[in-house]
């Protein structure tokens, strides 16, 4: 079939050339020489401690090791609040399992954001989540490395969270669809959509106390809320009747309601691809990361780079 790629789609090309970009890093112990070209405009949070001290040009905050990426974005969030670059680009470490696109690429697109929207990228779809009373873990083979972790788990439900500290209202909704991996580029403006009393609140209930731990629950839920929390009318669904009529949305993703559902029994989770014959239109293959010579376009490839390292770096 013939079509155009639809996988990312340039929608502000008359950007401003003074904007503000920064790069935050969740860093454990990953190499991070994928990052160096753009070393200047990052912004490390280290929580590997002295043995895995980045290696220069990279400066870098130590944190303690606990509740992954989401932690590490809130931190940043409520520190610089008053002072955020224009332009933020949330990464973990090692983002090669989940996009496949150069970090050039990358950053060209994350400076085409505009107010309200949050930039994703391929090769993974958005996903859904619509499990309000709990992750049914045991339902997931391809998510047994998180659950088989000491892990935190956390006596309020999803929906319960979602409600309190989400919309901050008692709705319940359908589903919400987020990116796997909580890889994103979103504005200042956008950030400030919240106060900054609202993200503090956020830190502390999903991280800090009870919840400061390697393996929080809560850090899987954080993952999931981050788009709904920043775009809540393109990213939540409150009814059946709620849902886009387009498959995709101005900015190239799934659009509400369409996102990629992971099969209960997947014993791989590669999420729906945005490539070849997984959409209606081909796609030319882009330049993986330099770190990585394939890119996950197969369930073997994809498995292979779901190292142990990966699983037991908590972010």
């Amino acid at each position: 079939m013939s079509g155009p790629d639809r996988r990312l789609v340039v929608v502000n090309p008359a950007r401003p050339a003074d904007q503000e970009f920064e790069i935050v890093v969740a860093h454990y112990n990953e190499d991070l020489s994928w990052l160096k070209q753009y070393g200047s405009e990052c912004c490390v949070y280290s929580k590997g401690g002295s043995k895995n001290t980045p290696e220069l040009p990279f400066t870098f905050t130590p944190l303690p090791n606990i509740g992954r990426e989401g932690h590490t974005f809130l931190h940043h969030i409520v520190n610089h609040y008053d002072k955020l670059a224009d332009i933020t680009l949330f990464v973990q470490g090692r983002i090669d399992d989940h996009v496949d696109i150069t970090l050039t690429e990358i950053k060209k697109h994350a400076l085409d954001t505009i107010p309200g929207q949050v930039t994703t990228f391929p090769f993974r779809e958005l996903e859904l989540f619509d499990h309000w009373n709990g992750i049914p873990w045991e339902e997931y083979p391809c998510w047994k490395r998180w659950s088989s972790m000491d892990m935190q788990n956390m006596k309020d439900t999803p929906l319960q969270l979602f409600q309190k500290y989400i919309t901050e209202n008692d709705r319940v909704p359908v589903a919400v669809g987020f990116a796997p991996g909580a890889i994103f580029a979103v504005r200042k403006e956008t950030i400030h959509s919240h106060d900054k009393a609202y993200y503090q609140r956020l830190l502390e209930k999903f991280f800090l106390g009870d919840m400061a731990h390697v393996n929080p629950e809560t850090g899987h839920y954080m993952e999931r809320f981050w788009l709904a929390m920043l775009n809540p009318v393109e990213y939540i669904q409150w009814s059946a009747d709620d849902l886009a009529d387009a498959e995709r949305n101005e900015h190239g993703q799934l659009a509400k309601g369409k996102w990629y559902r992971t099969p209960t029994g997947s014993a791989i989770d590669l999420g729906a691809m945005r490539r070849g014959e997984e959409i209606d239109s081909p796609l030319t293959p882009l330049t993986p990361f330099a770190r990585s010579s394939v890119s996950p376009s197969t369930p073997e490839t994809a498995l292979s780079l779901m190292t142990d390292e990966e699983g037991a770096e908590k972010k």
